[in-house]
């Protein structure tokens, strides 16, 4: 067995109403000055005000930093740190999707310590110290919550990094019930999102690829498959929707270890040139990329194929792998998904530079079972097209 290193989140809550108590689950931690990172949708619907409520009734000072935007610029998150230390915070509430997550992570990083952004970018280069940490996700996709890695965006449209044990927060916080209002694309999209999370991780080329992330990964696929139908067609599915939740967190905990590939590496263009929602951007080159992955990954993809497809354990095993991709081509027309790169107004000569704009991300194409050189992301750019 090869050597490894596991680092998770150091507390986990669960519970559907916890986001109502966390000043019993979390106020000590963060101290009577508290940042409160978000965007502005939620705070429209007012998802928030309950948390925000309790802490203020707890006594706590709540500053809230609410223009987190998708695919989040270094300019939000350097706006969020001068409220910080405006504020005086002594602890950071992330509470959202993986964007405010993100920023609430790397946010709590520099206002903890004098580490300068730029030394902080890429693996293990972040060393903190930083501020107490909590997040709280409304969203069953990023996993954010349980991993040590910030997505940003630099320069308009590149996605960069921070990845280190250093941002893992002191407390995951999942309560289902900031899920049930998630409008039925979003919870396709992250739904999706966190099923390629499980399968990333589970067939990482990653020297840490071990034995808890494979498990962690199988029964996340375990419990996406089972309920993302029912959570996109009734949102108000209170099981489905904890099922959810879990089955995201346990994904985000297994790629936290053992890293996600070619697909994300493939998404990054698509997210950062034309803002399609990361989870989507996933989804539409999810099947062209496992498909070019086959001959190095079809033993792998016919393991798993009935974790997330249980109809598959009665195929035999060769052909199992080329049905569970086709599965999950079948799973993203049935919630209704755009399925192709053209669906999202992607014009097929900006295929060239997505394709070299992907060879950036070499720290996930290094996990990739199959190598992928620029001429490959632009095959499968064109497949997805």
């Amino acid at each position: 067995m090869n050597p490894f290193a596991f680092n998770t989140t150091k507390s986990i809550v669960f519970r559907s109403g916890a986001a109502r108590e966390i000043d019993r689950h979390a106020g000590s931690l963060l101290g009577p000055k508290v940042l409160l990172i978000t965007d502005p949708g939620l705070t429209k619907l007012g998802l928030a005000d309950p948390a925000i409520a309790a802490l203020r009734g707890a006594g706590h000072e709540v500053k809230v930093f609410d223009a987190v935007e998708a695919d989040p610029s270094v300019a939000t998150l350097m706006a969020a740190v001068e409220e910080g230390r405006a504020a005086g915070a002594t602890g950071i509430l992330g509470f959202g999707g993986g964007s405010s997550l993100d920023v609430a992570k790397v946010a709590a990083l520099l206002l903890g310590s004098d580490q300068p952004l730029d030394d902080a970018w890429g693996v293990n280069n972040a060393v903190g110290p930083r501020l107490p940490l909590v997040l709280v996700p409304t969203t069953s996709g990023t996993g954010s919550e349980v991993t040590p890695v910030a997505i940003l965006t630099v320069g308009g449209d590149e996605k960069r990094g921070v990845s280190s044990p250093a941002i893992l927060p002191d407390i995951a916080l999942l309560d289902a019930e900031l899920t049930l209002g998630l409008p039925a694309p979003i919870t396709a999209a992250t739904g999706v999102d966190a099923m390629v999370h499980a399968i990333e991780a589970y067939t990482s080329a990653s020297a840490n690829n071990n034995p808890l992330s494979r498990m962690l990964a199988r029964e996340a696929l375990r419990l996406l498959g089972a309920n993302i139908d029912t959570a996109v067609m009734d949102g108000g599915n209170v099981a489905a929707r904890e099922a959810m939740l879990l089955g995201s967190m346990l994904a985000g905990q297994a790629f936290a270890n053992s890293p996600v590939a070619a697909v994300h590496a493939l998404a990054y263009p698509v997210g950062g040139i034309f803002h399609i929602p990361h989870g989507l951007s996933n989804a539409l080159v999810l099947t062209a990329v496992l498909r070019f992955n086959l001959p190095a990954a079809a033993a792998a993809y016919a393991e798993i194929a009935a974790d997330a497809f249980p109809h598959l354990a009665d195929m035999p095993e060769e052909g199992r792998a080329e049905a569970f991709v086709a599965a999950l081509q079948s799973l993203i027309g049935r919630l209704q998904m755009p399925m192709r790169l053209r669906d999202v107004n992607i014009p097929e000569d900006a295929l060239p530079r997505m394709a070299s704009d992907a060879m950036k991300q070499q720290r996930l194409l290094v996990n990739n079972p199959r190598p992928v050189s620029e001429t490959d992301a632009l095959a499968i750019y064109r497949e997805a097209w």
